[in-house]
């Protein structure tokens, strides 16, 4: 990863900060504290700080704050901030009925736009990644867990990079041309990225599954959900429990009445750690959802 930061304007009101070209933990934690230096500048003018996988963008108002005087702001940011390398987040366990009905059924409504019409999304994906069939994909894709980089693109959308080895990451490639529909709670994947739509529409990546756990509610019904409609925020570790259909429509269930409930459990997580052992320390933060 390069340490220069580049940066650049987005019309009159976006500051664009690109902090490295592909995607990393390293990445992500130096973006985040740079993000955070910024926040704590309280400059006026600032209307939104928004950070993503590999890059951060900032909304402004010129009027109030002049673009130049901002990006200087941002540099000194930048020259102070320090990249924590241990953070106190959550990790949380998300059931997914893999290989379901629903996206198996979209997914064949759309097989004109993808790369292998012979197949469905799992086992295409299975067959690039080098795996012997869709429950190994299912088992690895389920093995480790994956770390929130951003939400967005849609109303509390995750952004999901697993925590593994570079080399045993999953890649996948998006759909050659996007679907006009998607379930809502699918389970998708996109280059190494997974993801959730958290609502019904169009999409591009791989369809594996579907969770009953919603994520975005504006009503706010559940438990989970009280403290912010967009359940998921940067930072947070998802751990991909795999059900079957009685479990998935018992927990549809639960969500209808408004008794259905997540397990989510604090959780410090070491950037170092991670880097040191990246194959046993994921299964450390496993251990605490037992």
């Amino acid at each position: 990863m390069s340490d220069s930061i580049r940066y650049s304007f987005g019309a009159d009101e976006h500051l664009f900060a690109e902090v490295s070209e592909s995607m990393s933990l390293e990445a992500f934690f130096k973006g985040m504290a740079i993000t955070r230096a910024v926040e704590r500048l309280d400059l006026d003018g600032v209307l939104d700080v928004c950070l993503a996988n590999a890059s951060f963008q900032i909304r402004f108002d010129p009027d109030r704050l002049a673009p130049q005087r901002l990006l200087e702001a941002v540099k000194g940011a930048e020259r102070e901030a320090v990249a924590e390398r241990s953070i106190q987040t959550r990790i949380i366990e998300i059931p997914v009925l893999y290989n379901d009905p629903w996206t198996h059924e979209t997914l064949m409504r759309f097989r004109d736009r993808h790369q292998d019409p012979s197949s469905t999304d799992l086992e295409y994906a299975a067959r690039i990644n080098g795996l012997a069939d869709v429950d190994a994909f299912i088992a690895a894709h389920s093995g480790a867990p994956w770390f929130v980089s951003m939400v967005g693109f849609v109303a509390g959308l995750p952004f999901m990079f697993q925590m593994v080895e570079r080399q045993r990451q999953l890649q996948v490639p998006k759909y050659l041309r996007p679907r006009t529909d998607t379930p809502k709670h699918t389970l998708g994947h996109g280059g190494c990225f997974g993801c959730i739509y958290s609502v019904r529409g169009a999409g591009g990546y791989q369809m594996f599954g579907v969770t009953p756990a919603p994520i975005y509610d504006p009503a706010q019904r559940l438990a989970y959900l009280q403290e912010h409609m967009v359940f998921f925020r940067p930072g947070d570790i998802v751990q991909f429990k795999p059900i079957d259909r009685p479990a998935y429509d018992r927990a549809l269930a639960e969500v209808e009445a408004g008794r259905f409930d997540l397990k989510i459990r604090p959780v410090a997580f070491s950037l170092d750690a991670f880097l040191a052992d990246p194959h046993g320390y994921p299964k450390t933060l496993q251990e605490v959802l037992a």
